[in-house]
Protein backbone atom coordinates (compact mmCIF):
# COMPACT_ATOMS: atom_id res chain seq x y z
CA UNK A 1 0.00 0.00 0.00
CA UNK A 2 1.19 3.65 -1.02
CA UNK A 3 1.77 5.67 2.07
CA UNK A 4 0.81 9.24 0.99
CA UNK A 5 1.42 12.46 3.00
CA UNK A 6 -1.21 15.44 2.56
CA UNK A 7 -0.04 18.83 3.37
CA UNK A 8 -1.86 22.16 3.79
CA UNK A 9 -6.02 23.11 4.30
CA UNK A 10 -8.34 24.23 2.37
CA UNK A 11 -11.97 23.50 1.15
CA UNK A 12 -10.43 20.92 -1.37
CA UNK A 13 -8.69 18.77 1.71
CA UNK A 14 -12.19 16.62 2.37
CA UNK A 15 -11.96 15.63 -1.61
CA UNK A 16 -8.39 14.87 -1.89
CA UNK A 17 -8.01 12.76 1.24
CA UNK A 18 -11.59 10.47 -0.02
CA UNK A 19 -10.22 10.29 -3.27
CA UNK A 20 -5.92 9.11 -2.38
CA UNK A 21 -8.09 6.76 0.41
CA UNK A 22 -10.67 5.20 -2.00
CA UNK A 23 -7.24 4.37 -4.48
CA UNK A 24 -6.35 2.21 -1.77
CA UNK A 25 -3.31 4.44 -0.38
CA UNK A 26 -2.51 4.73 3.36
CA UNK A 27 -2.97 8.35 3.63
CA UNK A 28 -0.83 10.72 6.63
CA UNK A 29 -1.67 14.42 7.92
CA UNK A 30 0.74 16.25 10.18
CA UNK A 31 -1.00 16.63 13.75
CA UNK A 32 0.21 19.88 13.40
CA UNK A 33 -2.81 20.80 11.42
CA UNK A 34 -5.24 19.20 13.47
CA UNK A 35 -8.50 21.19 13.02
CA UNK A 36 -12.45 19.35 14.05
CA UNK A 37 -12.81 19.16 10.56
CA UNK A 38 -9.50 16.85 10.01
CA UNK A 39 -10.29 15.09 13.28
CA UNK A 40 -13.65 14.01 11.84
CA UNK A 41 -12.34 13.01 8.47
CA UNK A 42 -9.55 11.09 10.74
CA UNK A 43 -12.17 8.97 13.07
CA UNK A 44 -13.92 8.37 9.58
CA UNK A 45 -10.58 6.43 8.60
CA UNK A 46 -10.07 8.57 5.80
CA UNK A 47 -6.17 9.83 6.98
CA UNK A 48 -3.72 9.17 9.70
CA UNK A 49 -2.11 11.78 11.48
CA UNK A 50 1.56 11.88 11.50
CA UNK A 51 3.59 14.11 14.45
CA UNK A 52 6.81 15.56 12.56
CA UNK A 53 6.80 13.70 9.17
CA UNK A 54 9.61 13.75 7.30
CA UNK A 55 8.51 14.17 3.87
CA UNK A 56 11.40 12.10 2.68
CA UNK A 57 9.55 8.69 4.33
CA UNK A 58 6.70 8.91 1.85
CA UNK A 59 6.20 7.18 -1.27
CA UNK A 60 4.19 10.73 -2.27
CA UNK A 61 3.77 13.67 -0.76
CA UNK A 62 0.28 16.19 -2.17
CA UNK A 63 -0.62 19.56 -0.95
CA UNK A 64 -4.40 20.56 -0.33
CA UNK A 65 -5.04 23.86 -1.46
CA UNK A 66 -8.03 26.78 -1.97
CA UNK A 67 -8.67 30.41 -1.34
CA UNK A 68 -12.08 30.03 -0.37
CA UNK A 69 -12.55 29.47 3.44
CA UNK A 70 -15.76 27.61 4.93
CA UNK A 71 -18.89 29.62 4.45
CA UNK A 72 -17.77 32.38 2.36
CA UNK A 73 -20.08 34.90 1.19
CA UNK A 74 -20.74 35.60 -2.25
CA UNK A 75 -19.52 38.45 -3.94
CA UNK A 76 -22.29 40.60 -5.66
CA UNK A 77 -20.84 40.41 -8.87
CA UNK A 78 -22.56 37.70 -10.77
CA UNK A 79 -20.36 35.27 -12.22
CA UNK A 80 -18.70 35.23 -15.58
CA UNK A 81 -21.01 33.60 -18.04
CA UNK A 82 -23.63 32.78 -15.35
CA UNK A 83 -27.10 33.57 -16.26
CA UNK A 84 -28.82 35.98 -14.05
CA UNK A 85 -30.27 35.27 -11.80
CA UNK A 86 -28.65 31.87 -10.68
CA UNK A 87 -29.95 28.92 -9.65
CA UNK A 88 -29.65 26.13 -7.16
CA UNK A 89 -29.87 22.36 -7.78
CA UNK A 90 -30.14 20.25 -4.81
CA UNK A 91 -28.26 17.27 -5.40
CA UNK A 92 -28.24 13.84 -3.47
CA UNK A 93 -24.55 12.71 -3.89
CA UNK A 94 -25.66 8.73 -1.96
CA UNK A 95 -24.56 7.07 0.97
CA UNK A 96 -20.96 8.05 0.01
CA UNK A 97 -19.13 5.90 -3.04
CA UNK A 98 -18.62 8.58 -5.74
CA UNK A 99 -19.65 5.99 -7.91
CA UNK A 100 -23.08 5.88 -6.66
CA UNK A 101 -23.81 9.49 -7.30
CA UNK A 102 -26.23 9.40 -10.39
CA UNK A 103 -25.14 10.98 -13.76
CA UNK A 104 -27.00 13.63 -13.64
CA UNK A 105 -25.96 14.91 -10.01
CA UNK A 106 -21.64 14.27 -11.66
CA UNK A 107 -23.35 16.58 -14.46
CA UNK A 108 -24.04 19.40 -12.03
CA UNK A 109 -21.02 19.49 -9.67
CA UNK A 110 -18.93 19.73 -13.08
CA UNK A 111 -20.76 22.65 -14.32
CA UNK A 112 -21.02 24.14 -10.79
CA UNK A 113 -20.18 27.73 -10.00
CA UNK A 114 -20.47 27.18 -6.16
CA UNK A 115 -20.07 23.82 -4.06
CA UNK A 116 -22.24 23.61 -0.82
CA UNK A 117 -21.09 20.36 0.46
CA UNK A 118 -22.33 18.44 3.38
CA UNK A 119 -19.87 16.19 5.87
CA UNK A 120 -21.42 13.26 4.38
CA UNK A 121 -21.51 14.06 0.30
CA UNK A 122 -18.90 12.09 -1.92
CA UNK A 123 -16.35 14.54 -1.37
CA UNK A 124 -13.61 12.91 -4.00
CA UNK A 125 -16.56 14.13 -6.93
CA UNK A 126 -14.82 18.28 -6.18
CA UNK A 127 -11.73 16.99 -8.14
CA UNK A 128 -14.14 16.73 -11.14
CA UNK A 129 -15.71 20.44 -10.67
CA UNK A 130 -14.37 23.32 -12.71
CA UNK A 131 -10.96 24.84 -11.54
CA UNK A 132 -12.58 28.17 -10.88
CA UNK A 133 -15.43 26.55 -8.80
CA UNK A 134 -16.30 27.80 -4.92
CA UNK A 135 -16.19 25.23 -2.45
CA UNK A 136 -17.98 26.05 0.82
CA UNK A 137 -18.38 23.32 3.57
CA UNK A 138 -21.30 23.08 5.65
CA UNK A 139 -21.41 19.82 6.91
CA UNK A 140 -22.61 18.85 10.63
CA UNK A 141 -20.15 16.56 12.56
CA UNK A 142 -21.63 14.87 15.20
CA UNK A 143 -21.38 16.48 18.90
CA UNK A 144 -19.21 18.87 17.36
CA UNK A 145 -18.76 21.95 14.70
CA UNK A 146 -22.06 22.38 12.90
CA UNK A 147 -23.55 24.92 10.24
CA UNK A 148 -26.61 26.23 11.21
CA UNK A 149 -29.88 25.75 8.71
CA UNK A 150 -30.35 29.40 8.44
CA UNK A 151 -26.59 29.53 7.74
CA UNK A 152 -26.73 27.39 5.16
CA UNK A 153 -29.89 28.73 3.37
CA UNK A 154 -28.37 31.85 3.23
CA UNK A 155 -25.35 31.01 1.33
CA UNK A 156 -27.36 29.36 -1.23
CA UNK A 157 -29.52 32.22 -1.80
CA UNK A 158 -26.91 34.80 -2.07
CA UNK A 159 -24.78 32.87 -4.20
CA UNK A 160 -27.62 32.42 -6.95
CA UNK A 161 -28.96 36.09 -6.27
CA UNK A 162 -25.05 36.94 -7.53
CA UNK A 163 -25.53 35.19 -10.66
CA UNK A 164 -24.05 31.62 -9.86
CA UNK A 165 -25.42 28.29 -10.39
CA UNK A 166 -25.10 26.79 -6.67
CA UNK A 167 -25.07 22.95 -6.44
CA UNK A 168 -25.94 21.80 -2.84
CA UNK A 169 -23.82 18.48 -2.52
CA UNK A 170 -25.56 16.45 0.06
CA UNK A 171 -25.08 13.06 1.33
CA UNK A 172 -27.84 10.21 0.53
CA UNK A 173 -30.99 11.53 -0.92
CA UNK A 174 -31.64 15.39 0.34
CA UNK A 175 -35.62 15.06 0.79
CA UNK A 176 -34.23 12.10 3.29
CA UNK A 177 -33.67 13.64 6.71
CA UNK A 178 -31.52 15.66 4.85
CA UNK A 179 -33.63 19.22 5.31
CA UNK A 180 -33.68 19.36 1.49
CA UNK A 181 -37.24 20.61 2.11
CA UNK A 182 -35.83 23.67 4.23
CA UNK A 183 -33.75 24.56 1.62
CA UNK A 184 -35.73 24.49 -1.47
CA UNK A 185 -38.69 26.97 0.65
CA UNK A 186 -35.93 29.43 1.39
CA UNK A 187 -35.32 29.45 -2.11
CA UNK A 188 -38.32 29.33 -3.38
CA UNK A 189 -39.39 32.54 -0.69
CA UNK A 190 -36.32 34.55 -2.13
CA UNK A 191 -37.33 33.98 -5.84
CA UNK A 192 -34.57 31.41 -6.92
CA UNK A 193 -34.90 28.83 -9.41
CA UNK A 194 -34.46 25.26 -7.79
CA UNK A 195 -34.09 21.57 -9.26
CA UNK A 196 -33.86 18.69 -7.18
CA UNK A 197 -31.65 15.64 -7.81
CA UNK A 198 -32.22 12.54 -6.20
CA UNK A 199 -29.73 10.55 -4.51
CA UNK A 200 -29.61 6.57 -3.56
CA UNK A 201 -30.47 6.79 -0.02
CA UNK A 202 -28.83 5.51 2.52
CA UNK A 203 -31.82 3.95 3.98
CA UNK A 204 -31.73 1.42 1.29
CA UNK A 205 -28.32 1.45 -0.49
CA UNK A 206 -26.22 0.61 2.45
CA UNK A 207 -28.15 -2.04 4.17
CA UNK A 208 -27.89 -3.69 0.10
CA UNK A 209 -23.79 -3.43 0.58
CA UNK A 210 -23.70 -5.28 3.90
CA UNK A 211 -26.34 -7.67 2.23
CA UNK A 212 -29.02 -7.58 4.12
CA UNK A 213 -32.59 -7.31 2.21
CA UNK A 214 -34.81 -5.11 3.52
CA UNK A 215 -37.94 -6.69 2.44
CA UNK A 216 -37.68 -10.18 1.67
CA UNK A 217 -40.74 -12.91 0.43
CA UNK A 218 -41.66 -14.58 3.25
CA UNK A 219 -39.91 -12.86 5.84
CA UNK A 220 -40.42 -9.22 5.44
CA UNK A 221 -43.37 -7.14 3.40
CA UNK A 222 -42.50 -3.65 4.28
CA UNK A 223 -39.50 -1.21 5.77
CA UNK A 224 -39.95 1.38 8.08
CA UNK A 225 -36.94 4.14 8.01
CA UNK A 226 -37.37 6.57 10.98
CA UNK A 227 -34.67 9.17 12.20
CA UNK A 228 -33.02 8.33 15.46
CA UNK A 229 -31.66 11.61 16.53
CA UNK A 230 -34.48 12.02 18.62
CA UNK A 231 -35.19 9.48 21.47
CA UNK A 232 -38.21 7.64 22.41
CA UNK A 233 -40.21 9.53 24.99
CA UNK A 234 -38.80 13.00 23.75
CA UNK A 235 -41.39 15.30 23.89
CA UNK A 236 -40.33 16.40 19.94
CA UNK A 237 -40.42 12.51 18.86
CA UNK A 238 -42.79 11.85 16.21
CA UNK A 239 -42.30 8.38 15.55
CA UNK A 240 -44.77 5.99 17.81
CA UNK A 241 -42.04 3.26 18.19
CA UNK A 242 -44.77 1.21 20.12
CA UNK A 243 -46.72 0.59 16.53
CA UNK A 244 -43.37 -0.08 14.82
CA UNK A 245 -42.25 -2.75 17.50
CA UNK A 246 -45.47 -4.72 16.08
CA UNK A 247 -45.68 -3.82 12.93
CA UNK A 248 -43.38 -6.58 11.14
CA UNK A 249 -41.65 -4.21 9.17
CA UNK A 250 -38.18 -3.90 8.83
CA UNK A 251 -36.83 -1.10 10.69
CA UNK A 252 -33.76 1.08 9.32
CA UNK A 253 -32.94 3.69 11.39
CA UNK A 254 -30.67 6.88 10.30
CA UNK A 255 -28.60 8.85 13.26
CA UNK A 256 -29.32 6.62 15.53
CA UNK A 257 -26.48 5.10 17.34
CA UNK A 258 -26.49 7.80 20.07
CA UNK A 259 -29.86 7.02 21.05
CA UNK A 260 -29.68 3.10 20.20
CA UNK A 261 -29.81 2.10 23.95
CA UNK A 262 -33.07 3.96 24.13
CA UNK A 263 -34.55 2.88 21.26
CA UNK A 264 -33.83 -0.68 22.03
CA UNK A 265 -35.59 -0.59 25.34
CA UNK A 266 -38.68 1.33 23.69
CA UNK A 267 -39.03 -1.73 21.36
CA UNK A 268 -38.23 -4.71 23.65
CA UNK A 269 -41.25 -2.91 26.11
CA UNK A 270 -43.66 -2.77 23.46
CA UNK A 271 -43.18 -6.35 22.39
CA UNK A 272 -40.39 -6.58 19.65
CA UNK A 273 -38.35 -9.67 20.85
CA UNK A 274 -35.48 -8.81 22.49
CA UNK A 275 -33.82 -11.55 20.06
CA UNK A 276 -34.47 -9.67 17.02
CA UNK A 277 -31.37 -9.49 14.52
CA UNK A 278 -29.75 -6.32 14.62
CA UNK A 279 -27.01 -5.05 11.56
CA UNK A 280 -25.62 -1.81 11.76
CA UNK A 281 -23.32 -0.88 9.35
CA UNK A 282 -21.07 2.43 9.92
CA UNK A 283 -19.46 4.75 6.86
CA UNK A 284 -21.53 2.54 4.39
CA UNK A 285 -19.88 2.07 0.98
CA UNK A 286 -16.94 3.85 2.31
CA UNK A 287 -13.61 2.06 2.04
CA UNK A 288 -13.74 1.95 6.29
CA UNK A 289 -17.43 0.08 5.67
CA UNK A 290 -17.81 -2.01 8.84
CA UNK A 291 -21.09 -3.82 9.88
CA UNK A 292 -21.52 -5.26 13.52
CA UNK A 293 -24.43 -7.66 14.05
CA UNK A 294 -26.12 -8.57 17.08
CA UNK A 295 -29.26 -8.98 18.77
CA UNK A 296 -31.94 -6.26 19.80
CA UNK A 297 -31.10 -6.42 23.58
CA UNK A 298 -27.65 -6.23 23.12
CA UNK A 299 -26.98 -4.14 20.17
CA UNK A 300 -26.24 -0.97 22.23
CA UNK A 301 -23.68 -2.64 24.17
CA UNK A 302 -22.24 -4.58 20.78
CA UNK A 303 -22.40 -1.15 19.49
CA UNK A 304 -20.22 0.63 22.81
CA UNK A 305 -17.83 -2.59 22.64
CA UNK A 306 -16.87 -2.09 19.12
CA UNK A 307 -16.07 1.35 18.93
CA UNK A 308 -18.67 3.03 16.44
CA UNK A 309 -19.14 6.18 15.32
CA UNK A 310 -21.71 7.95 12.95
CA UNK A 311 -22.51 7.48 10.75
CA UNK A 312 -24.06 4.52 11.24
CA UNK A 313 -27.50 2.77 9.68
CA UNK A 314 -29.20 0.16 11.99
CA UNK A 315 -31.74 -2.77 10.53
CA UNK A 316 -33.70 -4.54 13.05
CA UNK A 317 -35.71 -7.25 11.51
CA UNK A 318 -35.54 -10.85 10.70
CA UNK A 319 -33.98 -9.47 7.14
CA UNK A 320 -30.71 -8.84 8.64
CA UNK A 321 -30.58 -12.92 8.66
CA UNK A 322 -32.07 -14.07 5.39
CA UNK A 323 -28.89 -14.52 3.63
CA UNK A 324 -27.41 -16.24 6.23
CA UNK A 325 -25.51 -18.67 4.90
CA UNK A 326 -25.54 -22.34 7.06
Amino acid sequence: MTRVLVHGHGPKLPGLLARLTEQGHAVHVPEAQRTPQLDDLVARGWATYVPDPDPWSFDAVHRAGGEVADGAPASREPAEGAPTPGRVLLVGGGPGDPGLLTTRGLEAVRTADVLVCDRLAPLSVLDQARPDARVVHVGKIPRGESTSQEAINAVLVEHALAGRTVVRLKGGDGFLFGRGGEEWLACAAAGVPVEVVPGVSSALAVPALADVPVTHRGTSQGVAVVSGHVPPGDPRSQVDWAALATSGLTLVVLMGLQNLPHIAAALCDAGMPADTPVAMVENGSTPAQRTVRAQLATAAERARAEQLHAPVAVVIGPVVDALAVP
